[in-house]
C-alpha cells in the first residue's frame, strides 16, 4: 500500500510539473488512472522480467542489482538513479562495517587491558 501511495504521489507531482509547463490541467481521476496503470505495469511487467532475467537466463533464484539495472537500461535517468542509490547503499554499509570493527576492536582492547590489570592485581597479592 505504501508503494502504491508513493507511485500515486510521484505521478501527481509529475502531472503538476507537466501542467505548469504545458498550461494544462489534470483531473484527480486522470492522475489516479495514470497512477494505477503505472503501478500495474511496473509491478507485473517488471517482476516477470526480473524473474526471467535471474531464473531462466542466469540460472539463479535470486534477483540481483545487475538484474534491476538491466531492466532499467532503457531509461538513462532511471538507470543513473538506481546506480547512484546502490552506490550510496554500498558506501553506507561499508561505513557501518568500519564503525562495528572499530567498536569491537575498542571493546577487545578494553577487555584485554582489564584482564592484564586483573592479572597484575592477582600477582601482587
Amino acid at each position: 500500500q505504501r508503494l502504491k501511495a508513493a507511485v500515486h504521489y510521484t505521478v501527481g507531482c509529475l502531472c503538476q510539473d507537466v501542467a505548469e509547463d504545458k498550461e494544462l490541467q489534470f483531473s484527480r481521476q486522470s492522475i489516479a488512472a495514470i497512477s494505477e496503470i503505472t503501478f500495474r505495469q511496473c509491478g507485473t511487467g517488471s517482476a516477470r522480467l526480473l524473474g526471467t532475467s535471474a531464473g531462466e537466463h542466469a540460472k539463479r533464484s535470486t534477483v540481483t542489482l545487475e538484474d534491476v539495472k538491466l531492466l532499467a537500461r532503457r531509461s538513462s535517468s532511471l538507470l543513473k538513479y538506481i546506480t547512484q542509490k546502490s552506490e550510496e547503499i554500498v558506501s553506507n554499509n561499508m561505513e557501518q562495517k568500519e564503525r562495528k570493527k572499530k567498536k569491537s576492536s575498542t571493546a577487545k582492547t578494553a577487555e584485554q587491558e582489564a584482564a592484564v590489570a586483573e592479572s597484575e592485581d592477582s600477582n601482587m597479592a
